[in-house]
Formats: C-alpha cells, structure tokens, sequence
C-alpha cells in the first residue's frame, strides 16, 4: 500500500533527523539492501555446492584423495553459506522472531503460547505509533 503524502512528508523528516543526529548509523543502513546481499550469498553457497560435488565425484572416478576430500569442503562450505543466508534470503527473517518464542513456548504450553507472543506485539506497535504521533502533534 502507498504512503500518503503526509506519511511520505514525515518519513523524510525522519530520514533527515536521522542523518543529522547519526551519518554514521545512517550511511549503514542506507548502504544496500541486506536482502539481496543474502540472496547473492545463498546463490554463492549453491554454486559452491554444485563445484564441491562435481570435484567429489571427479576425485571418485579418478582415484585421487586430496581431489575428493578438496570437493567435500567446497561442498561443505557452500552448503554451509547457503543455509546460513537461506532465511535473510527468502525473507523469512520478520517471522524468526515469533519462531524462537513459539519454539520455547510451545514446551509451556503450546498455542496460548504463541498467541500470547503476537498478542505482546501488537501493543508495542500501538504504543508506537501514539508516541510517534504525539511527538509531531507537538
């Protein structure tokens, strides 16, 4: 949904107090999108696998030890980077963490839980969002 131009007015202000108060921080945030970072990465972690086990099958047809145990940790590492990038990724990222608080809640008692983690969330955004519009109103 597009922001109105009243909310587009107030994210610049934002954006502008932001870089007055902290470029640093800022500039970090501002340097790229984390998603396609991850992405990159987790295509890396693919191609690295796929070389990983051409390499492991080679140095298998060729009996060559160093060759098979050189594509093991190719295919190790890229596997390795893959799954680590896999949710920043897919963009599973805004439900982890509702996946750790289920996962220790569900030995407590399950659903109620769970619903008790969304059920917290929601208040802080309200609260949020009244602190934010109190502060422009003044």
């Amino acid at each position: 949904m597009p922001l109105s131009e009243h909310e587009q007015r107030l994210l610049e202000q934002i954006e502008r107090a932001l870089v007055d108060d902290d470029p640093k921080f800022a500039s970090s945030v501002r340097s790229g999108d984390r998603r396609g970072k991850a992405r990159r990465k987790l295509q890396l972690g693919f191609l690295l696998f796929v070389v990983g086990m051409a390499a492991l099958i080679g140095g298998a047809v060729i009996p060559s030890v160093p060759l098979g145990a050189l594509g093991f940790l190719i295919a190790f590492g890229g596997l390795a980077l893959a799954v680590l990038n896999y949710r920043s990724a897919t963009g599973v990222v805004e439900a982890g963490p509702g996946g750790p608080a289920g996962s220790s809640a569900s030995g407590r008692g399950g659903r109620a839980g769970r619903g008790g983690g969304k059920a917290r969330r929601q208040p802080l955004k309200n609260r949020l969002e009244e602190r934010f519009r109190r502060r422009y109103d003044q």
